[in-house]
């Protein structure tokens, strides 16, 4: 059974069904139809056998009450068929209503328990057990509150089970609020509780991984920082006794680079940050990108109108970073499409280059990850990784293909945020 409530729920039944029976049985057990109304009849039967008979004289019939009750320290009354007193021996009981027929039990005057039973010839025979005895029907209280102890007993280890489970991920809730971020729970059984287990689990390794990705991204960037930085400075030092044109020109290119680096880490931060896009209108895909392919004489375009809700400064950046992947790691021309999707629209961009080994077309979508083979020349590796995050905002997704004939193809399909 894997739902939870249901568990609860069936166990509580059973258990309620379990004492439900318990008591029926022993009510049947000790009711006037049941075991115990049947030796009464028997024991009335041997009453009417040493008692003489109704018409015979009241002093007789005390004489024989008496030597009947004389070892059960009782008080016993006998009445007649009509209810008239014959004999008694102790206090006196009440006799049966008249509306009784059958034996069972009364109560006297004051309320206290005795039992009637009713002879074969007719008469009735009362009798109340002593003080000091317990009451008739503590045995069967008793009874059943061993039977609730015992289904008490009984359920205990379902639900101890369930709560053990419960203050095992509690720990791991706290420990992972504490800064262990490998902590983690065992997942048991199938329902609700396990279902939870593993939530808090895909919950942690995804914090660990996002905790491990920042930590990267901020090394990373301070190595990737450093090295357009170092360069600056030398050119700096250069420059100081005049510098040829061609190294002002390399001055510049750093500096483009470096300010095209920092653009890029402050965007992948920022998307990491926010859950809603910043501005949401309708764009014309096929006219973003021919605004972009305009800036590389390399680049074809071709496709048609494709129009989709998003942010058009993130989608112009989506184009112009993978136009910018297939300039530097590609051969030209650089093919561009764009197409109706069923889900939205499509954004095609193949390159005729070497293309991306297959264990690699993951792992280059993947923050300062380059292509094997590729130098620092090529970029910092935060390209891809921003044109995943952007579609992943917008509701779709990237990934890398093989080009048939040579080279790679960067797939994006793109569809209106929820």
């Amino acid at each position: 059974m894997r739902r939870l409530y249901l568990r609860i729920y069936f166990a509580v039944l059973a258990s309620v069904i379990v004492l439900a029976l318990a008591a029926g049985f022993l009510w049947r057990q000790l009711s006037e139809r049941g075991p115990a109304g049947r030796a009464f009849e028997v024991a009335s039967t041997l009453a009417q056998n040493a008692l003489p008979p109704p018409e015979a004289p009241r002093a007789e019939q005390q004489a024989a009450l008496d030597r009947l009750a004389a070892n059960l320290k009782a008080d016993v009354s006998l009445y007649s068929a009509d209810r008239l007193p014959l004999a008694r021996v102790g206090r006196p009981l009440p006799p049966p209503g008249p509306g009784r027929e059958a034996g069972g039990w009364v109560r006297d005057v004051r309320g206290r328990p005795a039992w009637a039973l009713r002879l074969p010839d007719g008469r009735w025979l009362v009798a109340r057990t002593p003080r000091n005895r317990p009451h008739p029907a503590l045995g069967l209280f008793l009874t059943l509150g061993l039977l609730a102890v015992a289904v008490g007993v009984g359920a205990y280890p379902v639900v101890r089970r369930l709560t053990r489970r419960l203050e095992n991920l509690q720990q791991g809730v706290e420990s992972l609020g504490a800064g262990d971020l490998g902590a983690r729970v065992r997942i048991e059984g199938r329902d609700e509780v396990a279902q939870l287990a593993a939530s808090f689990n895909k919950a942690a390794a995804r914090i660990e991984e996002l905790v491990a990705a920042h930590k990267s991204l901020l090394a990373n960037a301070s190595h990737e920082l450093r090295t357009p930085l170092t360069r600056i400075r030398m050119a700096v030092e250069l420059m100081k006794d005049g510098a040829p044109q061609a190294r002002r020109e390399a001055l510049e290119r750093d500096i483009a680079e470096l300010n095209a680096l920092i653009d890029e880490i402050l965007l992948a931060s920022r998307l990491d940050a926010v859950e809603r896009l910043d501005s949401v209108e309708e764009v014309d895909l096929l006219a973003l990108a021919a605004e972009e392919c305009a800036r590389y004489e390399e680049a074809e375009l071709d496709g048609q109108p494709a129009a989709v809700r998003g942010d058009p400064r993130l989608l112009r950046r989506l184009l112009r970073n993978l136009l910018e992947n297939a300039r530097r790691h590609g051969a030209p021309p650089t093919e561009l499409r764009v197409s109706r999707s069923a889900t939205g629209a499509e954004i095609r961009v193949c390159d005729h280059g070497t293309g991306v080994p297959p264990a690699a077309r993951e792992r280059v979508f993947e923050p300062f990850q380059r292509v094997p083979g590729a130098t620092e020349a090529t970029g910092a590796g935060l390209g891809l990784a921003l044109v995943r995050a952007i579609a992943r905002r917008h509701g779709g997704e990237a990934h890398c293909e093989e080009r048939p004939g040579g080279g790679s193809c960067f797939v994006v399909v793109l569809a209106d945020p929820p």
